[in-house]
């Protein structure tokens, strides 16, 4: 049972909520041991509310996964390990606790994370079935997580960050579909509305975009940063070899934990960025 609910929960996919410590690194907050703190709490927040979400996806989508030869031994609610009454009170239980935790913290951050499950669940319901809309839902979700981390710790996020987040999780997003367009993802109604040369150029599109953003922020405001973009271009051209190669994409948090060149990247790119950000006294 313990282990049909912690499925439930994808505890695999908590590491896209790694987004709201953005701030903290990006702020140089992250000395501050108070502002560690609320970072992690806000990302532990964020892992109760997209838990939630998963639960209703996976609630709304029980017939389609059955039908997905991964998804129905995966998914316990598609193999029958969990009954849709039980997995809703898992999902209440998630969502009170995440909303006495923002409470706790702020009203601001609270909001955040209303604003994220409401806009989860219009994807479910609805925008998960437009095309193009749909992988933009999936990227403003990025956009909010950096969003809650500078919430979290009251600093300002650059302009830039929101834009280069942005264009990333469209990247990311893109190869998904082309993925799921390349192995037949019969349970995904809007590949119909896509082929796969129209979903690497918005891949192609996003991937160029972050790189570019992320430069000129660096550039613009952090220039103690400028050993990173070599880093961040590696780990793009890296992923998309995973993608290409060994047939990942589908679901990036996999692809990342499972390639040991694209976690050192990460690792990498954290210890280079707080070491910089550190030594200049940054902020």
């Amino acid at each position: 049972m313990f282990k049909s609910v912690l499925q439930l929960l994808r505890p695999r996919q908590w590491i896209k909520n790694a987004f709201v410590m953005a701030p903290l690194v990006f702020s140089g907050a992250f000395v501050q041991v108070t502002a560690v703190y609320q970072a992690l709490a806000a990302s532990v927040l964020f892992c109760l509310v997209a838990s939630a979400v998963y639960i209703v996806n996976d609630i709304h989508d029980v017939a389609q996964d059955r039908l997905h030869p991964e998804k129905v031994r995966r998914r316990p609610l598609a193999s029958g390990a969990i009954t849709p009454g039980a997995a809703m009170l898992v999902c209440a239980s998630l969502l009170s606790a995440a909303t006495i935790g923002g409470l706790l913290m702020s009203r601001q951050l609270l909001w955040v994370l209303v604003a994220y499950f409401t806009l989860m669940l219009a994807y479910t319901f609805y925008l998960k079935l437009q095309p193009v809309l749909d992988i933009f839902t999936i990227a403003i979700g990025f956009v909010l997580r950096i969003y809650a981390g500078a919430v979290a710790i009251d600093v300002r996020v650059s302009a830039w960050m929101f834009v280069t987040t942005l264009a990333l999780a469209l990247y990311l997003a893109a190869i998904k579909r082309r993925q799921e367009l390349r192995y037949g993802n019969v349970t995904r109604k809007v590949l119909e509305h896509y082929s796969e040369s129209l979903v690497q150029r918005f891949a192609e599109m996003a991937g160029t975009g972050a790189l570019v953003f992320y430069s000129l922020y660096v550039v613009s405001e952090r220039p103690v940063l400028i050993a990173t973009v070599p880093v961040v271009l590696y780990g793009l051209f890296r992923y998309w070899y995973v993608v290409e190669m060994h047939d990942a994409g589908e679901s990036p948090a996999d692809a990342l934990l499972k390639d040991w060149q694209l976690s050192a990247v990460v690792v990498l790119w954290v210890v280079m960025a707080m070491y910089a950000l550190g030594t200049a006294g940054i902020p």
